[in-house]
């Protein structure tokens, strides 16, 4: 029989100070043998001597990890939220081994009931939550990810997936729809789920058989929603996540283009009085330029963080700080990476102008071509 995943998972217990780091953790010796076949250190963390000590003991070549732990950047305020979230964890993972210890399965089943043990556990306790049990969550991940312990990994990742889909439920109808979109590859797809929750959601049957249940939402909400939450990844000298950012593009662009009057709907003007330097520079030297291969490509590498879209370094942002440009005051004279969706939104302000007789000298074709090929690009990205 194979071996559970749940088995190859050891619990930990926590104790230290919140001004020292987490140390290692140890196997609680009262586990049955025979569900805790190997020994793994989960969870809570290791001072950064011991992360060292690990990886020059191991032999297998691994990719190469960025030097800077930003463990070393943490406050007491954080290491004490990383413990009492940790401690949670530890709860939820004893609880789990304690309701599969005594099933005898195969490894298919087995995940079954993982999941329907992480269902359980979870459920009872998410609105007592730790605010740490996230982070705590994501640490013991990284942890996972630098030991190669897929099957801890994955089990941790259930874990997170559960917590996140019970979050999620308690979240607005709109809220639970851009989760839902991000969840869904195919763009026909999410066109049709948009189209069911305008209407005003319900009960249909997926592609599979499975019965998926749908809130109604207002399709603005939804479009503002995504906004908000690439606008604030947008804001940050370095994107976190380049998928979830292009799929944040895609699900407003296409809630907006759903409204009544499309993309140049009253509804999806957004107050840019002012368009921002960076994204009118690139534009205009897309422009300038016959629609093609050459200008996909530039258009491309911009998307995926290159070139023009390039992220700041911490030392450029440093730099940036106290320089002045001859112009407005209090902003940098190095202009801002261009980001997809100020991209994509800066490119319908120029339409609209187009449209309403306000802007010469740009086809409206020639703009509309940039518009869709980024949407076909950011959708490569996104999926």
């Amino acid at each position: 029989m194979a071996k559970p995943i749940i088995s190859s998972i050891f619990l930990p217990h926590l104790h230290c100070t919140t001004t020292q780091k987490p140390p290692s953790l140890h196997l609680p010796n009262k586990r049955n043998p025979l569900i805790i076949r190997a020994s793994y250190e989960v969870g809570g963390g290791y001072t950064q001597e011991e992360l060292e000590a690990r990886e020059r003991g191991r032999t297998r070549p691994r990719p190469q990890q960025s030097s800077k732990d930003e463990t070393n950047t943490w406050g007491p305020e954080q290491y004490e939220a990383l413990l009492k979230g940790g401690e949670q964890v530890t709860s939820v993972l004893e609880e789990m081994a304690n309701l599969l210890e005594d099933d005898q399965m195969d490894e298919e089943s087995e995940e079954l009931a993982v999941l329907l043990a992480a269902q359980g556990v979870i459920g009872k306790r998410v609105d007592q939550m730790e605010a740490g049990f996230m982070m705590a969550l994501d640490y013991m991940i990284q942890l996972a990810e630098k030991d190669d312990d897929d099957k801890r990994k994955s089990l941790l990742e259930v874990i997170k997936e559960t917590v996140l889909s019970h979050l999620t439920k308690k979240c607005p109808p709109h809220v639970q729809v851009v989760g839902l979109l991000c969840r869904t590859p195919q763009k026909e797809s999410r066109h049709e789920l948009l189209r069911r929750v305008a209407a005003g959601g319900g009960a249909f049957e997926s592609e599979n058989g499975a019965k998926v249940h749908l809130p109604g939402a207002n399709l603005n909400d939804i479009a503002n929603q995504a906004d908000d939450l690439l606008e604030t990844m947008e804001s940050r000298p370095v994107v976190p996540d380049r998928k979830l950012l292009a799929r944040l593009v895609l699900i407003r662009e296409e809630a907006r283009s759903m409204m009544g009057g499309g993309l140049l709907d009253e509804r999806n003007n957004r107050g840019l009085s002012t368009l921002p330097r960076s994204e009118v520079n690139f534009l205009t030297k897309l422009v300038a330029q016959k629609p093609g291969e050459q200008v996909r490509q530039m258009i491309k590498n911009v998307m995926l963080g290159k070139d023009e879209g390039a992220d700041r370094t911490d030392e450029e942002e440093s730099k940036s700080v106290g320089t002045f440009s001859s112009g407005i005051a209090g902003k940098s004279s190095k202009p801002n990476p261009v980001r997809p969706g100020m991209f994509l939104e800066t490119v319908s302000k120029v339409l609209g102008g187009i449209y309403d007789g306000n802007i010469s000298g740009i086809t409206a074709q020639h703009l509309e071509w940039v518009h869709q090929n980024t949407l076909q690009i950011l959708q490569e990205i996104a999926f």
